[in-house]
């Protein structure tokens, strides 16, 4: 394993590190790619091993059938990233991300496989339920909460042909998560830290902070200034909450994470 593992669809590795002790997997927000983690990659190595996964339906996998079930992701996701389990292993999720890792985490453990973190970032707990049916709007309407979200560059938002090419893949993704359910006794063993903006429009601090009840383990939240991608300007906080969980140096400079 390690250094040859076979080339996969679902698996981006922008800055390798052989020598690192550990390894964090990075799963994007719906929508979201693979490169959304670059900086970070870049930031933790090489001390950290950053892979980051790259959904189907964008960008170089713009021709792979788009995944529509969270289970189902999880799932894939899950037999994707076995190959990188030669070492201990995290995973930070956004958004939708944070529910994966959440998911991937629960059948990591059924294998015996117990991470050493989960960061659940931007994104209330898997209980914690909102009647929300984005997926069921109009063009028009998937547009209009990606700007309240502000989580699309302005340029794509305006390109009308780009934006048509990354409707379906957005659309898809919001289906998964919109119809995802979790019970509220459901947990993992591996300790959780919760990212949150205090102005999130998608997720409130109650809402947050009930990712305590989803773990046997230790709990930490921490709230940041801002709305639901506050990673952009907090990226050095950020990058230090990761690195001494994971028990690494400090971090290096990242360039913006949004």
């Amino acid at each position: 394993m390690g250094e040859f593992q076979e080339p996969s669809r679902w698996i981006r590795r922008f800055h390798p590190a052989e020598e690192s002790g550990v390894r964090l997997v990075c799963l994007p927000h719906a929508g979201g790619s693979a490169p959304f983690y670059f900086p970070m990659s870049r930031a933790l190595s090489p001390a950290v091993d950053v892979v980051s996964v790259q959904y189907p339906g964008r960008q170089d996998r713009r021709a792979d059938p788009a995944i529509e079930d969270i289970g189902e992701y999880a799932d894939a996701i899950t037999a994707e990233i076995r190959p990188w389990l030669d070492r201990p292993v995290a995973l930070f999720g956004h958004s939708m991300g944070a529910v994966l890792a959440f998911e991937v985490t629960r059948r990591l453990e059924r294998d015996g496989v117990v991470p050493l973190a989960v960061f659940a970032s931007g994104r209330r707990a898997p209980s914690r339920h909102r009647d929300e049916n984005v997926h069921r709007r109009d063009d028009d309407g998937v547009v209009e909460e990606m700007r309240l979200l502000s989580g699309t560059d302005s340029q794509i938002l305006g390109d009308e042909e780009i934006l048509r090419m990354v409707l379906p893949a957005i659309r898809s993704d919001y289906t998964a998560i919109e119809k995802y359910r979790a019970a509220p006794g459901l947990t993992v063993t591996a300790p959780i830290t919760v990212l949150t903006g205090d102005n999130d429009p998608r997720t409130s601090l109650d809402e947050a902070s009930a990712w305590a009840e989803h773990t046997t383990g230790a709990f930490d939240m921490h709230v940041f200034t801002g709305g639901h991608f506050f990673l952009a300007n907090h990226q050095e906080q950020i990058l230090k909450i990761v690195s001494d969980t994971l028990g690494g140096p400090r971090p290096g400079k990242s360039g913006p994470l949004s």
